[in-house]
Formats: C-alpha cells, sequence, structure tokens
C-alpha cells in the first residue's frame, strides 16, 4: 500500500518533497494508517487534532490517542476543544455542518501560523462513492458526480485511493492502534444510510461497484473541466456584469432555453438547484418584476433581462433532530412534548402551536429553510401545493418568504413552521399520541 499511497500522489502532484504537512488526525482508522504512512516516506509533517466535546469521555479519549501517538514519534502536535453544540446554535446549523466549519477555519489557521504548506485529511475511496451518490439522490449537476478531489486550494487527500477495506488490512499488518467512533455504525445519517445500506445492495449487483463508480467519477470530471469551459464562454457571450449583479440577456438566452442542462450550469453559480430550473424557465417567459430565489441570489425579470443579485449573507438554518427534547434546542421553540390524544385534547387554533401526529414521524427530524422546488398538502387539501404558489396565495411579502422554514421527516414537509401543517401528519381520530410544539410569541428563529 506504501506504493500505492506514493504514486498516488505523484500521479496527482499533491505537493513537494521539501513541503511541510499538517495532517488531521481523529484517531480513527483512516487518519492513523495516513499518519503511519507519511511517516515511512519522511515526510515533514506536523498533526492537528479536533476535540469537539460531543462523545464525552469517549473525544477525550480519542485525543489522548493521538496526542500520544504524536509525542511518541517526536512530531509536532496542535490540538483544540471547540464548544461545537454551542456554535451550532447560534450560527442556526447543523451540528456536522458546524464541526467541518470549525475544523478547517482552525486548520488553515494553525497551517499559516506555523508555516505548513497543504493540510493532509483522511479521506478514501468509499468517502468519495458515498459522496457521489449523496449528491446524485439530492440533486446535482455534473460536478456533483466527480466526488472529491485529491487537490483542493490547500487541502490533499492522498488516501482517495484506497478502499475501507484496503486500509483495515495495512492496519492490522501493522499493528496501528485506533479508535473506533461508535456513531458511525448508526444508520440515522444520511453518509450511514448510503454506506450500511445502499452501497452493499450495490454490490450484489456489482462486486467491484467502488472501482466502476470511482473510473466513472474520474471520467466525468474530465468532462467537467471541458464543459466548465465551454459554459463560462456562453456566459460571457449571454450576460454582463453590473456592480454585484449579474445580468442575463433573455434574447439571447433563449436559443439555449431548450437545453436545461446548459441553463441549470449557466445558474447553478447563483445557487440554483436542479429543482429550480423549470422556474427558472418560466421566469424567462414571466412578465417585469417576477422574481424567483436561491439560498444565495435573487433573479428578477426586467424587461429583457434577468438581474441575479447576491443576498445578504446569513447563516443557513439547518438542524437535525434525533429526539423529541432536541427541539426546544431550536431557538423561537418554546416548548416540545408529547400528549395523549383523546376526547380531552383540543387542538389549539393558533398558528404558534402545531398538534402532529407523532406515529407519523420518523426520525431524525429535520428544521431548514425552505427551498424552490419544495411543495406539501395543505391542511384540509388532497392535493399537494408547491410552496412558492402557496405563498402567492397568502400574499408572503419577499422578507416573510426569506424568513419561512419548514420541519421535515423523511423528506416530506411536516408543518410550515408559525402556519399550515401537512395533511399528511395531521391528528386523526385513530391518533394515540400528538407531538406539540409552541413557539415563542408567532416567532421563529
Amino acid at each position: 500500500m506504501l506504493e500505492e499511497f506514493l504514486n498516488f500522489i505523484r500521479k496527482n502532484k499533491l505537493f513537494k518533497k521539501q513541503d511541510r504537512l499538517l495532517l488531521a488526525v481523529s484517531g480513527g482508522i483512516d487518519s492513523m494508517v495516513m499518519s503511519h504512512l507519511f511517516m515511512k516516506l519522511g515526510t515533514n509533517i506536523g498533526i492537528a487534532h479536533c476535540n469537539f466535546c460531543l462523545r464525552n469521555n469517549e473525544s477525550d479519549m480519542d485525543e489522548d490517542l493521538v496526542r500520544e501517538f504524536a509525542s511518541k514519534n517526536k512530531i509536532p502536535f496542535y490540538s483544540v476543544r471547540f464548544k461545537t453544540k454551542e456554535h451550532a446554535r447560534k450560527k442556526g446549523i447543523s451540528i456536522q455542518m458546524a464541526a467541518r466549519e470549525l475544523r478547517f477555519e482552525w486548520f488553515e489557521k494553525i497551517r499559516i501560523e506555523n508555516n505548513f504548506d497543504f493540510v493532509a485529511v483522511a479521506h478514501n475511496l468509499d468517502d468519495k462513492i458515498e459522496t457521489m451518490l449523496i449528491n446524485l439522490t439530492r440533486g446535482t449537476g455534473l460536478t456533483g458526480l466527480t466526488g472529491m478531489k485529491p487537490l483542493s486550494n490547500r487541502i490533499i487527500r492522498p488516501l482517495l485511493f484506497a478502499t475501507r477495506n484496503k486500509i483495515e488490512e495495512y492496519c492490522s499488518d501493522n499493528y496501528i492502534t485506533f479508535r473506533e467512533d461508535k456513531s458511525n455504525i448508526e444508520t440515522k445519517y444520511t453518509r450511514n444510510k448510503i454506506r450500511h445500506l445502499v452501497i452493499p445492495v450495490l454490490k450484489e449487483i456489482n462486486p467491484s461497484v467502488k472501482e466502476t463508480l470511482n473510473e466513472t467519477a474520474e471520467r466525468l470530471s474530465g468532462i467537467d473541466e471541458i464543459l466548465s469551459c465551454y459554459i463560462d464562454d456562453i456566459r460571457l457571450k449571454v450576460s454582463v456584469k453590473r456592480g454585484t449583479n449579474t445580468v442575463f440577456n433573455i434574447e439571447k438566452l433563449k436559443t439555449h432555453q431548450k437545453n436545461k442542462a446548459l441553463i441549470f450550469e449557466l445558474f447553478s453559480p447563483y445557487g440554483v438547484a436542479g429543482s429550480a430550473t423549470g422556474d427558472l424557465l418560466r421566469l424567462m417567459t414571466g412578465s417585469t418584476g417576477k422574481q424567483i430565489f436561491s439560498k444565495t441570489h435573487s433573479i428578477l425579470r426586467n424587461r429583457n433581462e434577468l438581474i441575479v443579485t447576491p443576498l445578504m449573507t446569513r447563516s443557513q438554518v439547518y438542524y437535525e433532530i434525533n429526539f423529541i427534547d432536541d427541539l426546544i434546542m431550536v431557538p423561537g421553540i418554546k416548548s416540545a412534548g408529547i400528549k395523549n390524544a383523546g376526547p380531552g385534547y383540543k387542538i389549539p387554533r393558533k398558528k404558534s402551536i402545531a398538534s402532529i401526529d407523532s406515529e407519523k414521524l420518523k426520525f431524525p427530524l429535520v428544521i431548514r429553510e425552505w427551498k424552490a422546488g419544495d411543495f406539501f398538502y395543505p391542511l384540509g387539501m388532497k392535493q399537494k401545493k408547491k410552496l412558492s404558489d402557496y405563498f402567492i396565495d397568502r400574499k408572503y411579502s419577499l422578507v416573510k418568504k426569506g424568513n419561512t422554514h419548514i420541519l421535515e421527516s423523511e423528506g416530506k414537509i411536516v408543518w410550515i413552521i408559525g402556519d399550515r401543517l401537512d395533511e399528511r401528519f395531521k391528528v386523526t381520530e385513530s391518533t394515540s399520541e400528538i407531538l406539540r410544539i409552541e413557539l415563542n410569541n408567532d416567532l421563529f428563529l
């Protein structure tokens, strides 16, 4: 494996012999194997460890293992302890997103302060394939199907050639000590569902599916480079920059409007997801004043132009709720709990209180910002309705629409928070337990 490791580094020109590398080491099998391989190469390395303080004593034991490994091998060691949950609540993002944000900001700080050239992370081939499948499931363009890159800015991924099985074999052969994160075996997280439930089925169809998907990703990466140049050339022909705005000429765009893939690639840098491409095409034939929003930009139809304007930067709202008690940790939620259904329970008519059939919910629940393409079945209706149309019918202002969030279960909208429940989750005569959620003074976030 050492030879494959060296060949992968050379093939992708990840770093030069004289470069100093800061290794991101969690104490797990991947990062401990990566550290061992770099020691074998004799590379000038340092080790950085993040303690996210999420697993109590387990997190401290991870840190102790990495610290002892660095000390034993006389490797410079850097560590930090994060208040990850507090950071997630403050910024209105998930624990996973908070951890990623914190660690990469800190890695870059340590890299610069201590004159390291690159940060090495231990993503492997399985991670790359899982990312590719997650992106495919959620909807993505060509770039999202290429998976992780071996070199991105100052981040290198020298283990992308190795499957998890190959890493485990190397670890066993070389008696490398590591610690296992028990959450890796749980299937409540998307990546673990892909890892433990989806990929085994794909391997039944094609035992070499990981290698096959990796070859596909590499071919798509080459095509993506060609396509990016082509798209950039078209963008120059159909748009101009006016200050912070990008302005598209609709007449020139119309020559390409039958190619939805091309329209998607043109507007994806502005946060337009695949499901919103249809809204964008309708905007091109709509009337002046019509407008759509992505998470990052607004797109306004003004006569023969589409004016793309960056939205004010604000924290993305995303909470993953694994237990009912987690709901009260979300800003704006006053209380949440299970109530017994029956003749004695009266459903409050306030929009700030939701009464939901708890047996119809599947954890983890998600609280997030609404996005283009979202739909639900409004309480009392049997037909689905796009949220964008619902907002128009309810005469939502741009500000109110921009501040609207939803409660979601298994990809289904349960509640437009502070407004309307979904018909599929309403309390009925057969309901035995009710999840009751109350907001603070009709306000949320």
